[in-house]
């Protein structure tokens, strides 16, 4: 897998592998002091602990990109934002869209340090199985 050098190319890389759940492949875009955090203050401990954590929460979920944004244009240091909507599935297969997100991406290096993630999924009924 050729790596992008672009902040914004790699965090859609790693987005686009993580939705088709290529995990090994994200894994390679990742710092090795890499540390997440989603609503909740939930910061699962690796990528596969992510995926474990989603299977209570939903089917699976899409991104729509409205925007992504890079600050800072050294290749030593960014930060990206990408903005936009989720669709998906609930648990009991109830299709879900329009769900507002923001993640924040810190790279290092080519290599993602940190990701944060906000959305309004609590905002909207999640139908139990």
């Amino acid at each position: 897998m050729a790596v992008p050098r672009e902040p914004d190319q790699v965090v859609r890389l790693f987005l686009d592998l993580m939705e088709r759940r290529q995990l090994p492949e994200a894994q390679a875009l990742l710092a090795p002091d890499f540390a997440m955090t989603f609503p909740g203050n939930v910061s699962p401990p690796s990528l596969d602990a992510l995926v474990e954590w989603a299977k209570n929460r939903y089917r699976f979920v899409r991104k729509t990109y409205e925007h992504v944004e890079v600050c800072g244009t050294d290749h030593e240091r960014a930060v990206v934002y990408c903005s936009g909507t989720l669709s998906g599935e609930w648990l009991d297969q109830t299709p879900f869209e329009g769900i507002r997100f923001i993640d924040r991406f810190e790279l290092r290096s080519g290599l993602i340090r940190r990701q944060s993630v906000w959305n309004d999924m609590a905002l909207h009924t999640i139908p139990q199985p």
